[in-house]
């Protein structure tokens, strides 16, 4: 399991840092010679990285939003952004 400090480290990268990073340890993990001990950890790591991409996206489509204009041209709002139903 990470620990609490690679944990706090993972919610602090970027998404964009994240994910370079994921590819780093999915590099690491196709090598022959590693270690299981360190084989593990960075497959701990790869997870902790994962979910927080995941996290980061989450949060961006919830943000992500169209403004509706009322039929009449007088009112507006926002309503959440939905890329089917969008032509």
């Amino acid at each position: 399991m990470a620990t609490a400090k690679s944990a706090n480290k993972e919610n602090t990268l970027s998404f964009e840092q994240s994910l370079a990073r994921l590819d780093e340890i999915i590099a690491m993990l196709e090598k022959d010679n590693v270690p299981l001990d360190d084989l593990m950890k960075l497959y701990e790591e790869g997870v902790g990285l994962l979910r927080n991409c995941n996290e980061q996206l989450d949060s961006a489509e919830q943000k992500v939003k169209i403004l509706k204009i009322s039929p009449d041209g007088l009112k507006a709002h926002l309503e959440p952004f939905d890329a089917e139903g969008e032509e």
